[in-house]
């Protein structure tokens, strides 16, 4: 992780305080002097300000029900973020793992952890998530097909990878994806003739919402475990 980001998780020091230690020449990493707040390094290194070795506070990982009209933000920006439903300490460590638009509500998890939201949000790690779509007209008999070998999208230079379409009811369905391209869910039933009128993630890899709307809760260390690679 970045340096500065270091220093915030092990001190009570924020970001501006801690690039202005690095800056001046106050931070040793491995007996060197750094003075690149960017300077990535990690929880094993040796780092030092003032003679006191630092030690890293524990990664936290938070699983959130998230409700329509809200953001996938770290601050308010017309809606209000969804860090507002959730009470923890130095807020500005953590960020978003696989944002959701204002309008679709579920699962979405936050994290101070980037190598472990990288497992989640890559596509090569093949990481599905799953939404209930609920769509304008009823769905056509050949869409689980299409959805299958791939759609390109409008603005996209490759199609997208494989999904997995099982129809609930002719206006009802449930979409398995690996990927997060900007408004996927929707484009890809536009894609198809089709809208999705409303929009819920039920599912991260092995992690299924069991939460009320708007409540939130730390993950299980087997629940953490479960996005490592295999």
């Amino acid at each position: 992780m970045r340096l500065d980001k270091f220093i915030c998780k092990s001190t009570g020091h924020n970001r501006t305080q801690a690039r202005q230690l690095i800056v001046a020449g106050e931070v040793a990493v491995n007996n060197l002097i750094i003075v690149d707040p960017a300077e990535q390094v990690h929880e094993n290194n040796c780092i030092i300000i003032n003679g006191q070795i630092l030690v890293a506070r524990p990664s936290r990982y938070i699983m959130l029900h998230k409700p329509a009209a809200s953001i996938c933000s770290n601050v308010d920006e017309g809606y209000p973020s969804i860090f507002n439903y959730i009470d923890v300490p130095d807020m500005d460590d953590l960020h978003i793992v696989g944002r959701l638009d204002t309008d679709t509500t579920g699962l979405v998890l936050v994290t101070d952890d980037g190598r472990w939201s990288f497992n989640i949000i890559s596509p090569q790690q093949q990481c599905e998530k799953v939404y209930l779509v609920e769509l304008r007209s009823a769905i056509a008999t050949d869409a689980a097909d299409k959805f299958s070998a791939g759609l390109l999208l409008p603005g996209e230079n490759a199609p997208t990878l494989a999904a997995k379409l099982e129809v609930i009811s002719p206006r009802q369905v449930r979409l398995t994806i690996t990927q997060g391209k900007y408004h996927q869910v929707k484009r890809m039933f536009a894609a198809i003739g089709n809208k999705v009128i409303k929009l819920h993630r039920q599912k991260i890899g092995d992690l299924d919402l069991d939460l009320e709307l708007a409540a939130w809760r730390y993950l299980s260390v087997a629940e953490v475990a479960s996005f490592n690679p295999k």
